[in-house]
């Protein structure tokens, strides 16, 4: 598994590096839905097609280990986790905003 800072020091332009980082298959997906709120695990599951566990629980490991996602534990009964955007992650929605734009 790859750190942002290894990612950036292997790539020629650090923008590469970021969209490394962020392609896969669930990747962009998890990013998008983390706009709007508090992400679990099984919602998540349910709501990106052809994701699964493995898949999922390695996207959001990436995501976490690069500083985009912050993990948190509610320790309620259940005990449930919650996957929010940091705030190096809602820095870069400017960015998904346009690129989104350019891609209608």
């Amino acid at each position: 598994m790859s750190t942002k800072k290894d990612m950036v020091d292997t790539e020629p332009c650090p923008a590469q590096g970021l969209l490394k980082l962020l392609a896969g298959k669930c990747k962009p997906e998890i990013f998008r839905l983390a706009v709007d709120g508090p992400l679990r695990f099984s919602t998540l599951l349910r709501q990106i097609e052809g994701s699964n566990n493995q898949t999922l629980a390695v996207a959001l490991r990436e995501l976490e280990d690069a500083g985009l996602l912050e993990k948190i534990i509610i320790k309620q009964k259940p005990l449930h986790i919650e996957y929010t955007l940091t705030e190096t992650g809602r820095s870069l929605l400017p960015i998904f905003k346009q690129i989104e734009s350019l891609g209608k």
